[in-house]
């Protein structure tokens, strides 16, 4: 029983330290490709922030595909056509977000790419005039589509506690 369980685990290794050359290379870093694309994503992670601020909406139409799947820190989901509706509506209101940190990771060849990060949303006041202010983790999915470039198919949010002063 134990030869074989050494034998699982030590298969396990192997097969993990594998896959980890592969999407790395053998010194641990990403390829080129993949670094490439790091940077790419995070640039349009930026602008993607700035262009809800600014209802940019041919951008957002842009970057994110036709089944993104939005899932608010609040548990609401939408799609593409119902989020981008809810900022002209006004439901979904940015007066600022800062990105306070933002983490790339890209794959199989830079045509993948997984985002955390932790930004902060400013919205108009509350009715009682207090700021309205929401600290938030996320992880974006952005697949490369080879005829639309990069596109965010899944949002998740998760809103974290005020930090103290």
């Amino acid at each position: 029983m134990k030869r074989i369980l050494s034998f699982s685990i030590a298969t396990l290794l192997i097969l993990g330290l594998a896959a980890f050359t592969t999407i790395h290379g053998k010194d641990g870093k990403p390829n080129a490709k993949d670094a490439a694309a790091a940077k790419e994503v995070e640039a349009l992670e930026r602008q993607r922030f700035e262009a809800q601020v600014k209802k940019d909406y041919a951008f957002l139409e842009k970057v994110f595909a036709d089944d993104l799947v939005y899932t608010h820190s609040n548990g609401k989901q939408n799609g593409k056509p119902d989020y981008i509706q809810s900022i002209r509506d006004g439901k979904s209101v940015y007066d600022k977000i800062d990105v306070e940190a933002l983490n790339v990771r890209a794959y199989n060849d830079g045509k993948a790419a997984v985002v955390n990060g932790t930004i902060t949303i400013y919205q108009p006041n509350k009715p009682d005039g207090t700021p309205n202010i929401a600290h938030l983790k996320y992880v974006v999915v952005q697949i490369k589509d080879s005829k639309k470039g990069w596109q965010v198919v899944l949002w998740q949010s998760q809103k974290q506690p005020e930090p103290k002063s």
